[in-house]
C-alpha cells in the first residue's frame, strides 16, 4: 500500500533536468514510489529553467507548479495543477518551467 503525502515527500539530491540544459540552472529531483518490472510510479520535480529531453512512455498529473512542455511536432502544452500528460518513448520535448514544477507520474 501507497500512503505518502504526495505535495510533501522527500526526493533525491538534485539530478540533472534533462539531456541539455537551455536556459538557466534548471536541476530536477525524482522519488520512485513503486517500480515494478511493467512500469512505476513517482515524483519528480524540475526547478525553474529550460531543458530538453528524451521522454519515456508515461502519464502525468501536475501537483504543483507551472510551465511549458513543448515537442518537436509543434504541440506545446501549459503546465499547471491538474493538468494531465501523456508521454510516448522517444519523443523529445522542452521543458520550460517558471515555478518549480512537481508531477505524480506513472510509468507504462
Amino acid at each position: 500500500m501507497l500512503s505518502p503525502d504526495v505535495r510533501t515527500a522527500a526526493l533525491s539530491e538534485d539530478l540533472p533536468a534533462g539531456d541539455v540544459v537551455v536556459d538557466g540552472e534548471p536541476r530536477a529531483r525524482l522519488a520512485e514510489l513503486l517500480d515494478t518490472e511493467h512500469g512505476g510510479i513517482g515524483l519528480w520535480e524540475m526547478t525553474a529553467g529550460v531543458a530538453e529531453d528524451t521522454e519515456t512512455d508515461e502519464l502525468f498529473l501536475v501537483l504543483e507548479g507551472s510551465g511549458t512542455v513543448s515537442f518537436e511536432d509543434g504541440e506545446s502544452i501549459r503546465l499547471e495543477p491538474g493538468v494531465l500528460v501523456r508521454l510516448t518513448r522517444g519523443e523529445r520535448a522542452t521543458w520550460s518551467v517558471q515555478d518549480q514544477l512537481r508531477k505524480l507520474y506513472v510509468s507504462l
